[in-house]
């Protein structure tokens, strides 16, 4: 499933330059995750990067967005697909 910030993100940007799939942007208050670009990570690494770097411990899975780990990495190919084409 895709990931999400809490509110109790604080703003820090360690975790938007981590994402191998740019779904982390600036929201209005506090950085936001793309559900449609988030593959936990799967096909780049063995864990999703913004976790591991975020200090707050704020990126729980959202539950709005549920994915098998076959469907994260049917996605995971078709955004890397559109990188290359």
């Amino acid at each position: 499933m895709a990931l999400v910030i809490t509110d109790e993100c604080i703003n820090c940007d360690v975790c938007e330059p981590e994402c191998p799939n740019d779904a982390i942007s600036a929201g209005e208050e506090i950085y936001v995750i793309d559900p449609h670009k988030c593959t936990e990570c799967v096909g780049h690494f063995d864990e999703p990067q913004c976790r591991k770097v975020c200090p707050v411990d704020c990126i729980p899975n959202d539950p709005r967005h549920v994915e098998t780990p076959a469907q994260l990495r049917e996605k995971y190919l078709r955004l890397t697909a559109q990188k290359v084409g």
